[in-house]
């Protein structure tokens, strides 16, 4: 395959991906370091409670559960869109640039589709949730179980933008370009 010219139409769209894959994961690393300032100031109020004045802050548990969880599930697509996601890649790296490319191109297919079924079962997992309550809060769980189905559409998102990059560019999947921060 030979690579498109700098001012082509596919080396324009890939650029395209790669500015909006920047940007869009950008803004999930910002919400990614918000949730964990205040979840480090919950967890903060929750030692202080506890140990300082000898009174548990009840809540304190729970809202770092649900932040934690946020902000992990938010983080796998930072991790895509860098390209930095955990891989084991002895074998792959062994092989010859073409297999590697189609064999890289075929595991973000899987990996497509499988946050692609986690994003559709976990719409129906937060419905569920919305008739179900947080112990503490009496918040809804609709909130807390929403992560998984935001959190894998994102990563869907950023794999068909770092797919598109890495087709038109003709690097592997495995040695594609990082997303600058």
């Amino acid at each position: 395959m030979t690579i498109p010219g700098p001012g082509s139409r596919s080396m324009r769209l890939a650029a395209a991906s790669a500015a909006f894959s920047a940007a869009l994961n950008r803004w999930v690393e910002l919400l990614c370091a918000a949730i964990l300032a205040v979840l480090i100031l919950d967890v903060g109020v929750g030692i202080f409670g506890r140990y300082v004045i000898e009174l548990p802050v009840t809540w304190s548990e729970e809202l770092a559960r649900y932040l934690m969880i946020w902000a992990a599930l938010l983080a796998v697509s930072c991790g895509v869109a860098r390209r930095e996601h955990v891989a084991v890649t002895a074998l792959l790296d062994r092989l010859p640039h073409k297999l590697r490319r189609q064999l890289g191109a075929a595991i973000d297919a899987l990996a497509f589709a499988f946050f692609a079924f986690l994003c559709y079962f976990g719409i129906g997992m937060t419905k569920q949730g919305a008739s179900q309550y947080a112990t503490i809060f009496d918040m809804s769980m609709w909130i807390p179980f929403a992560a998984v189905p935001v959190s894998s559409a994102l990563v869907c998102v950023q794999l068909a933008l770092a797919g598109v990059r890495d087709f038109v560019n003709g690097a592997p999947a495995d040695l594609a370009p990082k997303v600058a921060p």
